[in-house]
């Protein structure tokens, strides 16, 4: 049985990363990847806003470089 994966390494947003430099292995990557559960129907929506966020208040001429200063 081969060693665990480094959980650090299977983060999606730099797995390719080390998969480039052979860090990690593609085919345990792949096997990791399709032995875990699908928790989709566990899943639960949220909202979420930016109320008080100021730079949203701006108007659009506001928002433009090179805009009328007042």
């Amino acid at each position: 049985m081969s060693d665990p994966i480094d959980t650090r390494l299977l983060d999606k947003r730099v797995a390719h990363r080390y998969l480039k430099k052979s860090i990690l292995d593609e085919k345990e990557y792949e096997r990791h990847l399709k032995g875990l559960q699908d928790l989709a129907d566990r899943a639960v929506p949220i909202e979420a806003s930016m109320d008080g966020d100021e730079s949203d208040d701006l108007d659009e001429e506001d928002d433009v470089e090179g805009g009328d200063e007042k």
